[in-house]
C-alpha cells in the first residue's frame, strides 16, 4: 500500500510560481505512472500532467504545456510539478495519483492524495 501526500499550495499572483510536491510512503512509486490533476469548485477533475518513475517520461495537458514541468526525485521519493506563468484559470485543489498505466484518465488512477489547494489572483 502507499499512500501519497501533496504539498506546495498557497495564494499567489498572476505570473507567479509555485512548485508542488508529491511524496510517497509505503510502497515505492516503481513501475507506475504519477500522476497530478486538478478539480475547481463545480468542475470534474482535469488530467494536468504525469511522469513515468522508471524513465522520467512524461505528458501535459495543453493547458499547460510549456508552463508547468513534473519532476520526480528518487532519493526522495517523490514527484513534482513546477508551475510557472500561473493564470487565474489554475486555481483548483491539485491532487497526486498513481496508475499502472500510461494514461490521462482519473479513474485510471488510484492512492489519491488529500490535495492542496492553488489560488492564483488576478
Amino acid at each position: 500500500q502507499v499512500q501519497l501526500a501533496e504539498s506546495g499550495g498557497g495564494l499567489v499572483q498572476a505570473g507567479g510560481s509555485l512548485r508542488l510536491s508529491c511524496a510517497a510512503s509505503g510502497r515505492t512509486f516503481s513501475a507506475y505512472m504519477i500522476g497530478w490533476f486538478r478539480q475547481a469548485p463545480g468542475k470534474e477533475r482535469d488530467f494536468v500532467a504525469a511522469i513515468r518513475w522508471s524513465d522520467s517520461g512524461s505528458l501535459y495537458s495543453d493547458s499547460v504545456k510549456g508552463r508547468f514541468t513534473i519532476s520526480r526525485d528518487y532519493a526522495k521519493n517523490t514527484v513534482y510539478l513546477q508551475m510557472n506563468s500561473l493564470k487565474p484559470e489554475d486555481t483548483a485543489v491539485y491532487y497526486c495519483a498513481r496508475s499502472p498505466r500510461v494514461t490521462m484518465i482519473p479513474h485510471e488512477y488510484d492512492s489519491w492524495g488529500q490535495g492542496t489547494q492553488v489560488t492564483v489572483s488576478s
